[in-house]
């Protein structure tokens, strides 16, 4: 390439940067039934727009699988994938960008089929807006309805029905007003913050980007007035300070960085924070990112940092304001979208995904299931492919969250299938359960027997097990205070706890109680381990020395260890 070509090129991409900066981006994605649209009314977004060049115009209109009938199927502007332009269907989710003089647009084409309800969910999930087609020939139909309350539950603010193909309606005012009113009354129901109805014809150009004359009865804007009119505002920016730690960053001695995204709030060099699940505090020594050192970070940021202090973090662990700290738990209620064709087991351990963290994880209670055509909550006994519910998850380890209607990413997960690796639902995080007025201890109340261990196992996250210690009390301490802050359900036994002739009875209570162990005792007698290892069984007796007990890094072996063990008993 010539320099005067280069120049040039540079000089039309720093133009392009100059016409776009200091606008503001909206992400929105389109939803509804098949057929209704979708993918015609974004390629006509894009050709009105001018933001789609002349040599894919010339390849959509000698284009084979043109349907339209007219010179340019707008749809092929977005069905990319040689399957959804053979069966005239979209599929996968079709990202896409355009600008006008006010506004930059991302727009999310979702699939309508029910068989794609997992993309259409994707989509979703980071829109600002979205918009709901819905064919004026047919009105609202299930999947209309369902691609709503989705929508709804996944918190976009603002709700668009664009009520498609009125021109072969003949652009009927009564018909729009029928369609708009059925949607109106079904999506306040839901309770939605913005509502907006209009009439459009995405192929013929009817009120997508200008307003139409064919609708003189209709007095709003046109979509894209509309959507270039939505106020943006970004409210985890304006919470508290999350930073999942997404890989550790160590390429020698000298440095210990900790990498990730910025999930909420605002990050500050020499800021107080607080460091989950050991809860030490420090203060933000630096923030590096390619472009070099900066003295703040806000959501969305992805950024290195450094610490004051030599602190333990690991992936999946957290950076918070001290101030606000989020909910943790290790049982949570939860809706659930249900996306694999294997129902969900109650029997099965999941692994669910939050943020940076991945848990095992299980379902142990099914509060209702809900009807999208008439949002009833109905009992059931399990979720199905496209189902919704709201359930009740217990994790092996506690979740630091926050609810999903204050912060989208700390408030949202994924289960996935361990064998097969599938991601088999979506979940949106409610407020933290209080362990008094849970349907789940009511029930248990209900039902007289012995608690049997492999409840008990599912209770805690991990069977029963013992650790003999031999050394200072203190460093037994110092162990306790770790299994604790990683979850595990721990008991300190020391000498004076009990008399010699006791130990086997006070091993036993508590073998049966399900909980680890740690036996600090004074007494050096070989038979007390012998004793308890005998209690327990060998495969759930662990010895550990002060030796490595005093090394840091040695300790941390010990807790790999205990999860690998803990991980293999198929109870966490």
């Amino acid at each position: 390439m010539s320099t005067a070509t280069a120049e040039s090129v540079r000089g039309f991409f720093e133009r392009g940067a100059e016409r776009t900066q200091g606008r503001t981006l909206l992400r929105f994605s389109t939803a509804g039934s098949v057929d209704d649209g979708k993918s015609t009314l974004i390629g006509r977004l894009l050709y009105d727009s001018q933001a789609v060049y002349e040599d894919q115009l010339a390849s959509v209109r000698q284009s084979r699988f043109n349907r339209s009938g007219g010179p340019i199927d707008f749809s092929l502007l977005t069905d990319g994938l040689r399957a959804e332009r053979e069966q005239g269907i979209t599929i996968d989710v079709a990202y896409r960008y355009f600008s006008t003089p006010r506004r930059k647009f991302i727009i999310a084409d979702t699939p309508g089929h029910e068989q794609y309800t997992r993309n259409m969910a994707t989509g979703v999930s980071t829109a600002d807006a979205a918009v709901v087609l819905i064919d004026a020939t047919k009105g609202v139909l299930r999947q209309s309805r369902r691609h709503a309350y989705i929508t709804r539950l996944l918190g976009v603010p603002h709700l668009i029905a664009a009520v498609n193909k009125m021109d072969l309606v003949a652009y009927s005012q009564e018909v729009f007003e029928r369609i708009a009113v059925t949607f109106c009354n079904f999506t306040t129901q839901l309770g939605p913050k913005h509502v907006f109805t209009v009439p459009i014809s995405a192929l013929e150009g009817d009120n997508v980007a200008v307003r139409s004359a064919r609708t003189p009865w209709f007095e709003g804007p046109a979509l894209l007035d509309y959507l270039e009119s939505i106020p943006v505002g970004n409210a985890a920016a304006l919470g508290p300070l999350r930073f999942p730690v997404q890989y550790v960053i160590r390429p020698d001695a000298s440095f210990r960085g900790f990498a990730g995204q910025i999930a909420s709030g605002v990050m500050r060099k020499g800021a107080r924070v607080v460091a989950l699940p050991s809860r030490v505090q420090t203060r933000i020594k630096s923030i590096l990112t390619f472009d070099g050192e900066l003295d703040r970070a806000e959501q969305g940021d992805s950024v290195s940092v450094t610490l004051q202090n030599e602190i333990d973090l690991s992936r999946g662990d957290l950076l918070t304001a001290e101030a606000d700290l989020p909910a943790i738990s290790n049982r949570l209620e939860a809706k659930l979208i249900w996306m694999n064709r294997s129902c969900l087991d109650f029997c099965k351990d999941y692994l669910l995904k939050h943020t940076t963290r991945t848990i095992p994880a299980r379902v142990t209670e099914l509060k209702h299931r809900v009807d999208v055509n008439t949002l009833d909550e109905a009992p059931a006994r399990t979720l199905e492919m496209n189902d919704i519910g709201t359930v009740i998850l217990r994790t092996a380890r506690p979740l630091f969250f926050d609810p999903y209607d204050q912060d989208r990413t700390m408030g949202s997960f994924i289960l996935i299938d361990p064998l097969t690796n599938a991601t088999v639902a979506a979940g949106i995080i409610g407020p933290l359960i209080k362990a008094e007025v849970c349907s789940e201890s009511v029930q248990t109340l209900r039902h007289a027997g012995r608690v049997s261990a492999e409840e008990r196992s599912s209770a805690f996250g991990h069977s029963a097990a013992a650790i003999w210690c031999s050394g200072r009390p203190c460093l037994a301490e110092r162990l306790q205070r770790a299994l604790r802050d990683d979850g595990w359900h721990t008991v300190l036994v020391r000498s004076n706890d009990f008399q010699s002739r006791e130990l086997r009875t006070a091993a036993r209570a508590f073998q049966r109680a399900g909980v680890l162990a740690i036996f600090s005792l004074e007494d050096t007698d070989q038979i007390h381990p012998q004793t308890i290892r005998a209690v327990f069984g060998s495969g759930a007796f662990f010895t550990i020395s002060e030796s490595a007990l005093s090394d840091p890094s040695a300790a941390a072996c010990i807790l790999n260890a205990l999860r690998i063990w803990r991980d293999a008993q198929g109870t966490s």
